[in-house]
């Protein structure tokens, strides 16, 4: 799905990894369930081009299904796949964290689990090897994304901010559409193993300047950053 020139989702609001594009190849933003990778290549031929063309992928943090097929990739394509210091070690499934659930809807979780086991979401691929960054490195990759720390979700949660398709990707800082609930809207994302940090890192998206602000579950949002930030801060206290 093309957002805007050079700037694709892969998947859909349950769901998604993202595209950005140049003249020097392709940049993936997360990779999503094992089995989007076919819908990963559907996608690039759209575009004119191939896992050829992929040059890095930038985990928002190293949770199971933002991991999906980026193993294959390394593997099989030579990939790097860059995550948050503090991640590697979950992206590699050495360790995890099991915060509560929270409210749930019966039909929400029921769907979700269903897209996700239809794309291979219940069989994961751990990473074997990563690149680790760190706030405010700007990556040798297509469309030069800087890194933006968000702890909170997970500790070494980040943000990826492309100025040249001015979009920041968040993972799961946020949602604007809650997987165990179904509610539409920017509001904080479940599985938090720390929302105090959380909220301090929504406060912080606010001085990112960005038009585009990408989830790994939900609509996107194309007003801004700082209106984004203003209804999280709903959320506090």
């Amino acid at each position: 799905m093309q957002l805007a020139p050079n700037l694709h989702r892969v998947g859909n609001d349950l769901v998604a990894a993202y595209v950005v594009a140049d003249d020097s190849g392709v940049t993936l933003v997360d990779a999503g369930l094992a089995g989007q990778l076919r819908d990963l290549r559907r996608e690039l031929a759209a575009m004119g081009r191939t896992l050829a063309d992929v040059r890095g992928v930038v985990l928002t943090h190293g949770d199971t299904d933002h991991i999906g097929f980026a193993e294959r990739l390394r593997r099989e394509h030579g990939v790097p796949v860059f995550v948050g210091e503090a991640d590697a070690a979950r992206a590699r499934g050495e360790e995890s964290t099991k915060p509560a659930w929270g409210r749930v809807r019966v039909g929400a979780v029921a769907r979700f689990l269903w897209y996700a086991a239809r794309k291979g979401g219940l069989r994961t691929t751990y990473l074997t090897e990563v690149t680790p960054v760190h706030d405010g490195d700007v990556l040798d990759l297509p469309g030069a994304p800087r890194i933006v720390a968000l702890p909170g979700h997970s500790p070494g949660s980040v943000a990826v901010h492309v100025p040249a398709v001015d979009a920041v990707f968040v993972g799961d800082a946020l949602t604007t559409r809650h997987v165990l609930t179904g509610e539409p809207g920017p509001q904080p994302a479940p599985f938090t193993d720390d929302p105090d940090a959380a909220r301090a890192s929504h406060a912080r998206l606010a001085t990112v300047d960005a038009a585009w602000v990408l989830p790994g579950h939900g609509t996107p949002w194309h007003r801004g950053t700082r209106e984004i930030a203003d209804v999280l801060a709903r959320f506090s206290g």
